[in-house]
């Protein structure tokens, strides 16, 4: 059950939350970076400073607690303090690169509570799983470290400036190492409990690998998203509100991808909303609207949704094609156009017989190459209307995989081998590139349905 209750005394300490960080609020520009363990971050360098979890070591690495320090919200008979709030409100400014102002920072309030609530929920169900199952779920503290040393190197700095420039905007380093614990432990626990268990079947490839093609003939657009889920906000207003708060900062330069980390409910955030290439119909259609409008280079105004609010970054966009790309390899013959008939006879016949000798296009150029005379080449890929005639009407009838009859030009004979067709404009997605797009999305929203059961379930008091 979760049940919320306003008490008296909140509006004096969210002054004094507000005063305190308006007063320290800088962001550390070096801090909105990715966090390691995306794709192409690199690997961690030397060790990071010891954050130990016992309590002794935290009282030396945190800033002195104020006397003034009180409950902010219980979940389950654990409390997440003021002063635990006002750090997640620290961190998520620094991280983010937003100034904030007395009109953005009740969305910071907003946004650290909620993450703590969910990490809170989050750890307290790991250790019920590793009590119930004796198994190790929770990262160690030595991970933890390791992933704060990839994130300083990432920043160009060694651990001990890269924590020395989170005290420096007063943040406790507990307070990211804390962060990181649970996103780290909760993601291991969903891809290790459910990970194994999903089967991407063929038939999902296939049908995903069409809608691809099908999609070439439509418009597309490069994109990167912020979702605010209203749920989590408060509300459709408070998530519009949000929105076009968000939008105003990184207007004035916040990064969109240390953003989207931080805010969004979508599950591109951990790419910093990085969504790749999409088609007219795969959003929905209040964001298809709003991309019609936009141009590469522009971010949009807030797109309210039936369950959110969206905030487009539009990188690229690209028509709808209908031409038909082509991979080619060939072997050739050179002959000149006054070569005899018997000479043009002879090179046909040489060709003929390298054409019985190749089995498929990743052997075509080793085996071509065998015959003496005959030269294979990597032909690449182009459109078949930009094909010169001859080609283009023997590449028409080809299935992948086929060659061509020889095929006589001004310069000599030559052979074909279709080795890649698709629509103009298709993703070039492989096999196993929509094999792991489909298993993170059905991840991630295994993801979010075992979140809002443990919220359901789940006494949550906030003040």
């Amino acid at each position: 059950m979760i049940r919320a209750r306003n008490v008296t005394s909140r509006g004096a300490r969210g002054a004094v939350i507000v005063t305190a960080l308006l007063a320290v609020a800088a962001p550390v520009s070096v801090l909105a970076q990715p966090l390691r363990g995306e794709v192409g971050a690199p690997p961690p360098a030397a060790a990071p400073e010891a954050i130990p979890a016992s309590a002794p070591a935290r009282e030396q690495l945190t800033p002195m607690r104020p006397m003034s320090e009180s409950v902010a919200a219980i979940v389950n008979d654990d409390i997440i303090s003021t002063y635990d709030l006002a750090q997640r409100m620290r961190l998520l400014i620094a991280t983010t690169g937003v100034q904030p102002t007395q009109e953005t920072l009740p969305q910071f309030q907003q946004q650290a509570l909620v993450s703590l609530v969910d990490e809170d929920l989050q750890l307290q169900e790991l250790r019920r799983v590793q009590k119930d199952q004796k198994i190790t779920i929770i990262a160690t503290d030595d991970e933890v470290k390791e992933e704060i040393a990839g994130m300083a190197q990432q920043n160009n700095l060694k651990p001990e400036a890269f924590l020395a420039a989170l005290r420096s905007q007063g943040i406790g380093p507990e307070t990211l190492y804390q962060q990181l614990r649970a996103q780290m432990s909760w993601q291991r626990w969903i891809r290790g409990r459910y990970g194994t268990r999903l089967r991407i079947g063929e038939d999902q490839i296939k049908a995903t690998q069409a809608r691809l093609i099908a999609a070439a003939a439509k418009p597309q657009y490069e994109i990167s998203e912020v979702f605010l889920d209203a749920s989590r906000t408060g509300g459709m207003d408070a998530a519009v509100k949000g929105a076009t708060q968000l939008v105003a900062q990184m207007q004035q330069g916040a990064p969109f991808a240390a953003v989207a980390r931080q805010f969004s409910a979508s599950s591109t955030a951990a790419a910093g909303g990085d969504a790749g290439w999409i088609s007219q119909g795969e959003m929905p259609a209040e964001v298809d609207a709003a991309l019609e409008q936009l141009r590469p280079g522009q971010l949009s105004q807030p797109i309210p949704v039936k369950d959110g609010v969206y905030i487009i970054y539009l990188k690229d966009k690209r028509s709808g094609a209908g031409q038909t790309l082509v991979s080619l390899k060939q072997a050739a013959i050179a002959l000149p156009a006054t070569a005899t008939a018997a000479d043009v006879d002879a090179a046909r016949a040489k060709l003929d017989g390298v054409r019985a000798s190749i089995k498929d296009c990743a052997t075509f150029e080793a085996t071509a190459g065998k015959t003496p005379g005959v030269v294979p080449a990597d032909l690449g890929e182009a459109e078949l209307n930009d094909l010169l005639p001859d080609f283009k009407d023997a590449v028409q009838s080809l299935k992948v995989g086929q060659l061509s009859a020889p095929i006589r030009t001004k310069v000599g004979l030559h052979v074909l081998a279709v080795c890649g067709r698709r629509s103009a404009g298709a993703a070039q997605v492989d096999h196993d590139q929509i094999e792991n797009r489909l298993t993170g999305e059905q991840l991630s929203m295994i993801s979010r349905r075992y979140m809002r059961d443990l919220r359901t379930s789940a006494t949550i008091e906030t003040r």
